[in-house]
């Protein structure tokens, strides 16, 4: 086991709240533990194009509280190549790193598992995504916020169609998961959420969009997952061609569910996680993704992140049509 002492740490992929919060715990923990902790720009793009900064104390003051991420984020093909990753490794060594911490999501990891099997720096994970969708951890960075804007949402939604007594059909996040329609449509009383996970039949939720009818139950939400089969849109055609008197509406939510300040939750998480990364680096627990399970500290090998997927308990859908019937 070889000593860390110089450490970089990048955000990688879509941005998430809390982010900042947790580049600030890993180079703040690096400097207690008297390391030089360097900041890369733009994910792997900086550390191709050698866009790496020295981080200190005060580079990371006044920042747990902004949503996205002072280091910025950006997508980079060249490091899918093995020339860019040999680029890449090479800037690392010109400021003597010999630690990776990449915050971000599933692409993330797969690029920095591809990394640390091809090179002597060893890389640790932080779950960066609003979605909420890698295995090895209960929450992800991000995902406490993006679904309390979407029920600060939804609520404003559900105000206006009482007062019209509309049907709205509301796209959310989550491309690969529907982790945010599932406990937004739950927290908002939804009458349907629609998942990639949950297959659910529009002639179903037809049906009981009819027998609301019948019984004069004019107000309903649907939630629908951007990754779902079926988007909002469809959806709402669908159900405007059957229910031609159902004075239907669509929002997408989109891009406002990635910003904003980011919860005590997201904060904690975030906290605890980058201040866990540093310690593995030094114990050497080395290419593992940090995560919370059970409210303790968890190390899943990051090949394992990367493959597998949470399993949805589909008992939570069957709670949602019974308490919203």
């Amino acid at each position: 086991m070889k000593k860390v002492n110089n450490i970089a740490v990048l955000t990688s992929g879509g941005d998430a709240p809390g982010m900042n919060a947790a580049v600030r715990a890993v180079v703040r923990t690096g400097i207690y533990h008297q390391m030089n902790v360097y900041g890369v720009m733009y994910g792997y793009r900086g550390m191709v194009k050698n866009e790496i900064l020295p981080m200190e104390s005060k580079s990371v003051a006044n920042i747990i509280q902004r949503g996205g991420t002072i280091l910025k984020t950006a997508r980079c093909m060249e490091f899918y190549e093995p020339e860019g990753r040999q680029k890449a490794y090479e800037n690392l060594k010109k400021h003597n790193i010999d630690g990776l911490i990449v915050i971000g999501g599933d692409g993330s990891f797969k690029g920095a598992q591809k990394f640390s099997q091809e090179y002597d720096i060893p890389c640790i994970g932080l779950p960066g995504t609003i979605d909420k969708d890698i295995a090895g951890t209960d929450f992800t960075i991000g995902f406490d916020t993006a679904v309390n804007t979407a029920i600060d949402a939804i609520d404003k939604i559900r105000d206006t169609a009482d007062a019209h007594d509309r049907l709205f059909i509301i796209e959310v996040m989550g491309r690969d998961a529907g982790y945010i329609a599932l406990h937004s449509g739950i927290a908002t009383g939804a009458e349907h959420i629609m998942m990639p996970e949950h297959k659910a039949e529009v002639e179903d939720i037809i049906a009981d969009l009819q027998a609301n009818e019948r019984r004069k139950k004019l107000v309903n939400l649907i939630v629908v997952a951007e990754g779902h089969e079926t988007g909002a849109n469809e959806v709402a055609n669908m159900i405007k061609h059957r229910l031609p008197n159902a004075d239907t509406r669509v929002c997408i939510l989109g891009h406002i569910q990635r910003g904003g300040t980011p919860t005590c939750q997201d904060r904690i998480l975030a906290s605890r996680m980058g201040y866990a990364a540093v310690n593995a680096l030094i114990e050497g627990t080395y290419n593992v993704m940090v995560g919370i399970v059970n409210n303790k500290i968890h190390y899943t090998p990051l090949d394992h992140a990367v493959k597998a997927k949470e399993e949805m308990d589909t008992d939570w859908v069957k709670m949602c049509k019974i308490l919203a019937s």
